[in-house]
């Protein structure tokens, strides 16, 4: 030790018979506050150096920020956050969020062991939920909800641990309020449905029975409107295949399950039911070269069954 040095003095002072012991208490807590910066610094740096490790055997460790460029991303411009999240020996875990190219959240997925399991979040480019559930590797299981993209409810649903619906299920008007009300009994229709106007007047009372409708206890108390009574011609034109340019926020597109589809300008350009990868039940939106929307085509059965009325809330 230097004669001379902060710490030789420290020891001197101790070493002398008049120090009392609150004197040898602040010469100790100095000390100790001389060594915390470089504690601080330390640490700072431990974090900053576990940021998108590689351990030696190549594996991913730890907190990785995944940002562009990438190839298979070009919407993103460089050094734009795509997702984030933890690995542990290169499978994720934890949570993981992913982001729009306008910096909106696009989802955050709860993984085990690399696959998505437990609590879930899709959004809209806008920043409203989407959809909110729980995975199971790749089901839905428990409770599950689905947001119109003016943020209204449109639907509430229950699955049970295989991935099926089973309970009340309920879908919802554009505007808030309930459609349809019907029990599923392991993926199938069975008991009281009940149909509501988007005004919320009772329209339709029908009997299921293991899919299969009562007719006789089955009956309308409203018209039904023409957009639902469209009788789908069979030679009309086929829902085109999604293009290579269209996408989904769901961590895969559903094959045969509802999805919500966008361009690159993040418009919505497709959604609805699913089969066979194409369009079954739902709508299919164009838009002008200045991006104004200017079509909502609408298909039924997988086929084109008219335009729908274009509102203001669609053009938000």
């Amino acid at each position: 030790m230097k004669p001379g040095s902060g710490l030789s003095r420290i020891a001197v002072a101790i070493n002398k018979p008049a120090m009392n012991r609150h004197s040898l208490l602040f010469s100790f807590g100095l000390l100790l506050l001389l060594a915390v910066p470089s504690s601080f610094a330390q640490a700072s740096e431990t974090v900053q150096d576990t940021l998108n490790q590689v351990d030696e055997t190549g594996r991913k460790q730890g907190y990785w920020k995944i940002v562009a460029p990438k190839a298979e991303k070009p919407d993103y411009e460089d050094g734009q956050l795509i997702e984030e999240g933890r690995y542990t020996n290169s499978k994720r875990v934890g949570m993981w969020r992913r982001f729009w190219p306008n910096g909106q959240v696009m989802s955050e997925i709860t993984y085990q062991m690399g696959r998505p399991k437990g609590e879930y979040k899709t959004y809209y480019p806008n920043g409203k939920v989407e959809e909110q559930g729980t995975w199971d590797l790749d089901r839905n299981t428990g409770t599950f909800k689905r947001w119109h993209p003016n943020g209204k409810l449109a639907q509430d649903f229950v699955f049970n641990g295989f991935g099926v619906r089973d309970g009340e299920q309920k879908y919802y008007h554009e505007n808030g309020q309930l459609e349809v009300l019907v029990n599923v009994e392991q993926g199938r229709e069975d008991g009281t449905l009940k149909r509501y106007t988007a005004d919320g007047q009772l329209q339709q009372v029908a009997q299921f029975n293991n899919r299969v409708i009562d007719a006789a206890n089955s009956k309308y108390l409203k018209p039904v409107p023409k957009a639902d009574d469209v009788q789908v011609d069979p030679k009309a034109e086929p829902a085109p295949a999604v293009a290579a340019t269209e996408r989904t926020n769901a961590v895969v597109f559903r094959e045969n399950g509802y999805n919500t589809l966008y361009d690159k300008q993040l418009r919505i350009t497709q959604q609805g039911e699913f089969a066979n990868g194409r369009l079954f039940d739902g709508k299919r939106y164009t838009y002008d070269a200045n991006g104004i929307l200017t079509r909502i085509q609408v298909y039924k059965g997988g086929r084109y069954a008219g335009d729908a009325v274009i509102t203001d809330e669609d053009r938000q």
